[in-house]
Parts: structure tokens; sequence; C-alpha cells
């Protein structure tokens, strides 16, 4: 279980645009995410053991923060042909399972995530109204096998100061997951510098 830090796009940064379909072909926009308080983009996927540590947290907590208005996307960019685990119909599966209230969307070009930098799953960006980018990194200090409780405290405190008009808390630490399974060749310049 290889451990890969989020590259922490730049604040301030504005949200990339994307159009993608969800795992039943669905397309989902960024421009229908941008008309609410904030917007939450999540790179996630079925198989890592980090996304699996924090799955069911993940989905109260957005569901949570769903009620209040806040938009929430997730993204899965990973090589699905070399992962089957996280090919269109297993991310049907998992999000039924899960009771997944956001979209799940498929990047198969891997374009979307070279567009945000994303390097790991899972990895969190929170913009605010104005789609510029206020929070990049870690849900909390929770990971696999450290022994520390799932409770979301650090995505949840970067929500609150979103939804309140608040800012945001500078200091944030990378989220922490598995690498993005890039296709061969497809590697970002940015994952090998």
């Amino acid at each position: 279980m290889a451990e890969t830090p989020s590259m922490m796009l730049p604040l301030g940064t504005t949200m990339p645009e994307f159009e993608l379909s969800d795992y039943d072909s669905n397309l989902v926009s960024s421009h229908e995410l941008g008309d609410g308080p904030g917007t939450l983009v999540v790179f996630f996927c079925n198989h890592c053991p980090f996304v699996k540590h924090i799955r069911d947290q993940f989905v109260r907590l957005t569901n949570e923060y769903l009620e209040k208005g806040l938009k929430v996307v997730a993204i899965n960019s990973n090589d699905f042909d070399k992962h089957p685990d996280d090919n269109p119909r297993a991310m049907a599966a998992d999000a039924q399972s899960y009771g997944y209230r956001f979209p799940y969307l498929v990047d198969e070009t891997q374009e979307v995530a070279k567009r945000f930098k994303a390097a790991c799953t899972p990895d969190f960006f929170l913009f605010d109204g104005d789609r510029k980018l206020v929070y990049r990194g870690q849900m909390d200090d929770s990971r696999p096998g450290n022994d520390k409780p799932v409770t979301g405290a650090d995505l949840r405190e970067a929500m609150d100061a979103v939804l309140a008009g608040r800012p945001v808390p500078g200091d944030q630490k990378p989220s922490i997951g598995c690498n993005i399974k890039w296709k061969p060749g497809n590697e970002p310049e940015y994952f090998n510098s």
C-alpha cells in the first residue's frame, strides 16, 4: 500500500472545468456545481484501502453537508482496465451499496485529474461560491492502521467556514492515499517531479 500525498494545488485556483458521465452515462458538468455556497470535489475509487477506511464517515459527512446546500461530486480517474474493481459497473454497485447521494463520475481519459493535479485517492478539493479553491488536504488524521478515529474534522472545519462565509484556515495538511492508477504513458509531469 504505497502512500501518496496530495499535490496541494494553490489556494485561490479557479475550479477546473469538466463534463463527465457517471456510471450510468448521465452527464455532469462543473457549471452545474458552481451555483451554490460551495463545491467539494473528491478524487475517489472503489478498491483503495484509504478510501475504504474513510468511506462510511465520508458518506455520512457528505449527506449532512448536501442538506446544508453544499455541492459534492466524486471522480474516479483510475485505469479500470488494469483495476477492474474501479470500472463503472463496480462504481454503480458501490454507490448503491453505500448510499452515495453525490454524483460518482468516470474520468476515463484522466484529463480531469490532471487539471486538478490530483495525485491520490482520496484527494479533496473544496471551492467557495466564487469557484475559488479554499481547501485541499486531508479529511482528518486517520489512516488505515494508525488507530485514530475517522472524524472528518479537517474537512468539516473547512466546509463549515465556506457555508458561514468565513475564511478557511490556511494551515492545511495533505491528504494521503493510494496514487491514482495512471494509464501506461499517461502519468502527468507533476506526478513524477
